[in-house]
């Protein structure tokens, strides 16, 4: 690949994949001089991915929003980044989400669902190998995503920017993910499947149908990093679109309801409050979000049976959503000292409160009415972050507060006063984020839409950006508060896991039931 590659960034990602390669070649070779192995490794559950996957969820927290505070800064300072085409807005934003969505979240997802499989199974990953070909395969490919858009390899599609060689590698994968975790559950001593495993397993399924059919496209050439899709004009929208939101979906939600049906009981000490509600609810979001997303091509060229259709089930799908936070919040019953004197309980608890809310306002802004004011405007910035910030990123830190000292033999964080401080800083960020998209895509679309007496536009455009100047100043310091409590929380992590006791070890397979 590196040596046929006539294409510069395929030239690039192909010495990466080589010198991972080499990596791998002598990890391996070294460990055919280690001490034999422990003769009962096998009763024994198989943390050391679950681990690693940690750490690199960390480094793409500081990597995906250290690139979001430089992108929201570059939006109110325009000046203020080099004159280099790899820094410019273009090439940056793609850096953010996908170091966010893939890097950040998607390694979370990787290293708990590695932990949770084994937990509510009772039985050690199906083999020693395919976690680590998981974790470093899809590692690289975010790695030949972001350097692919510093250097202008783009496909130009939402959320799968990637070019052609880095999809099917993903691919690969993600089969390897999928076959792994159903050999693992074969193999469970518990006879029933515990319902985060579920949404686990629907993340993973679908997000590969998605990707698959989304990625369709034709190379120019085996050796060159540019291919066109096969999907063309309305077709073309109306696929990635399906495909866009249902990232959202199984990425962004069903695999941290997940996480959330595990680590908020287990950390609570309390029973999920209605184990039936949580299987209609996986039902109703795995039936109900596969329809929804047209509903981002309102006003377009899309047929209009398709623009209601996508509103129709938008709306529907606010039922088990609702059910799912609900769920979550009464768990808490009986629980609520916990959460006001742990600030890990209080990360889970605003995770459900905030997708509750998300869920709520993407409902609202599906109707078309509602759609008209909001469409293209910061609103739906403020939406996503809604999500992103307090669902997914609170939850995130919640489930790594919860594992970190478990993994490390520890009875908490090495400071549990981090974690306050991580948590208020996160709290205050994401309001201030979202209040000022809120209040900017508002006055866009109220800007965009106020006429005069002779039928002409009030404002020009160039009036309209002016006036987010006061809003973007905000989302730059939300987000860069939201910044500093992730570095607290590399630091905190970093100092429990090097402090960690002779009980790091991988635990036994009876020492902890499913939950």
């Amino acid at each position: 690949m590196a040596a046929g590659a006539r294409h510069g960034v395929m030239a690039v990602h192909g010495v990466m994949a080589m010198a991972l390669g080499l990596w791998l070649v002598f990890l391996v070779g070294g460990a055919l001089y280690d001490a034999p192995p422990r003769a009962d490794r096998l009763r024994r559950y198989y943390d050391a991915p679950t681990r690693f996957g940690i750490v690199l969820t960390l480094i793409w927290a500081l990597i995906g929003m250290g690139v979001g505070v430089w992108v929201a800064a570059l939006l109110y300072w325009p000046e203020a980044t080099p004159l280099w085409p790899a820094t410019s807005f273009g090439r940056l934003r793609p850096v953010h989400t996908t170091g966010i969505i893939f890097g950040f979240g998607g390694n979370a997802l990787i290293a708990t669902s590695f932990h949770v499989l084994q937990r509510t199974s009772r039985a050690r990953l199906a083999d020693s190998v395919s976690p680590w070909v998981v974790i470093f395969g899809f590692n690289l490919f975010c790695a030949w995503a972001v350097t692919g858009y510093l250097m202008g390899s783009t496909q130009s599609k939402e959320y799968a920017e990637a070019e052609w060689y880095a999809d099917l590698w993903l691919v690969v994968i993600w089969v390897t993910y999928f076959v792994l975790y159903m050999r693992t559950l074969a193999r469970r001593n518990e006879p029933h499947i515990y319902v985060a495993n579920w949404y686990y397993l629907a993340f993973i399924l679908v997000v590969a149908i998605l990707h698959i059919v989304n990625n369709l496209a034709l190379p120019v050439r085996w050796t060159a990093a540019r291919s066109f899709p096969i999907w063309s004009g309305v077709q073309d929208a109306m696929v990635q679109w399906w495909y866009g939101h249902n990232a959202v979906a199984f990425f962004l939600t069903a695999g941290f309801l997940g996480m959330l049906y595990y680590f908020l009981p287990v950390r609570s000490g309390r029973p999920i409050w209605s184990y039936r509600l949580s299987i209609l609810s996986f039902w109703g979001i795995t039936f109900f979000y596969i329809w929804v997303g047209s509903h981002h091509l309102h006003y377009t060229a899309l047929p209009y049976w398709a623009q209601t259709l996508g509103m129709t089930f938008s709306v529907m799908l606010l039922v088990p959503s609702w059910a799912s936070a609900g769920n979550a919040i009464a768990t808490l019953n009986g629980a609520w000292h916990k959460v006001r004197d742990d600030a890990t309980l209080r990360f889970m608890f605003v995770a459900a409160v905030f997708y509750g809310l998300s869920t709520f306002e993407g409902s609202f802004l599906a109707i078309r009415p509602v759609n008209s004011l909001s469409h293209y405007t910061d609103w739906t910035v403020g939406h996503v972050h809604s999500g992103t910030l307090g669902w997914v990123a609170m939850i995130i830190f919640g489930a790594l507060y919860t594992l970190v000292p478990q993994l490390s033999g520890k009875a908490e964080m090495a400071s549990p006063r981090a974690v306050e401080w991580h948590f208020w800083l996160a709290v205050t960020g994401t309001l201030i984020y979202v209040v000022a998209m809120w209040n900017a895509g508002i006055t866009q679309g109220l800007m965009w839409r106020t006429y005069d007496e002779s039928g002409a536009l009030s404002y020009s455009f160039l009036q309209s950006v002016q006036a987010m100047a006061p809003y973007y100043l905000l989302r730059a310091i939300g987000g860069a508060l939201f910044l500093t409590g992730a570095v607290i929380c590399v630091w905190n992590c970093r100092k429990t896991m090097r402090t960690a006791t002779g009980e790091a070890v991988d635990r036994p397979l009876i020492a902890e039931p499913a939950e």
